[in-house]
């Protein structure tokens, strides 16, 4: 597993750097299927390369799934990398300083390492499957916030108008039950610092494996619970993420329910 994370730390330290030098520069957009709401810049495909080569290099006969790029490899390897190359384009693209590098491993089905590199802040989001989460090398922990009334959530918006609008829904809800609520940007980030305790709880709809697969395992690892909204078990190919500190988990699932 050392090696395997050397080599995900590495490509997201470059990728990020690459993010970074681009940043408030000259760069393309364009947009995704022609819908204003969904960009992408030529630092995305850029990023998303430069990642791609060096997973590649260092292990030519495993699978990577990229936002851009899909899955190329159609090799049998039970191990597949799971890449965001840059979480938060429209923050990226409007200069707003909230994106990251997003980097996964599942393993038979299961996420077993996760590297999340915020460029900007120098932030090294990182875990492994039952060794702990860790930021720049200081163990993680989640908040021990109990109450709604208490907590600070986040949330994000789908690009799609139908799952913007049955988020607007679930906000209203929060917003009359929590202490305040934010909205980054980056699903990647928000999981993170629910991992880190900056944020008591997390839930957001139409995320993609990319989103949410090294996210959802830094914060199990720093002791939260991620599910989907009704509290079954958590799937990264699923379209629903309930993630917090525990403790707010079923106030959270309950306000999501309705009730």
């Amino acid at each position: 597993m050392q090696e395997l994370r050397t080599v995900a730390v590495a490509a997201a330290r470059q990728a990020g750097k690459l993010i970074a030098d681009a940043y408030r520069t000259d760069f393309r957009v364009d947009y995704k299927q022609g819908a204003t709401t969904n960009l992408v810049t030529d630092v995305d495909r850029r990023s998303e390369a430069a990642i791609i080569e060096a997973l590649s290099q260092a292990f030519p006969e495993h699978r990577i799934l990229a936002e851009e790029g899909g899955e190329g490899s159609q090799t049998q390897s039970p191990y597949k990398w799971i890449v965001d190359p840059l979480d938060g384009t429209t923050n990226f693209a409007h200069g707003f300083p909230a994106f990251c590098v997003s980097i996964g491993l599942e393993v038979e089905g299961r996420v077993v390492l996760g590297v999340v590199y915020d460029p900007l802040r120098q932030e090294l989001f990182e875990a492994e499957v039952g060794r702990g989460a860790f930021l720049n090398g200081e163990r993680l922990c989640v908040s021990r916030v109990a109450t709604l009334d208490q907590a600070l959530l986040v949330t994000g918006f789908a690009y799609d108008q139908e799952g913007r609008r049955s988020n607007l829904e679930y906000f209203s809800r929060f917003a009359l039950r929590a202490q305040g609520i934010r909205r980054t940007g980056s699903a990647a980030i928000d999981l993170c610092y629910v991992a880190s305790g900056r944020i008591d709880g997390f839930w957001e709809l139409k995320l993609f494996p990319w989103d949410v697969a090294a996210g959802s395992l830094i914060v199990a690892e720093a002791g939260g619970l991620v599910t989907d909204f009704a509290g079954r078990a958590f799937s990264i190919y699923g379209h629903e993420v309930l993630a917090s500190n525990s403790l707010l988990h079923q106030a959270m699932a309950d306000v999501l329910a309705g009730k």
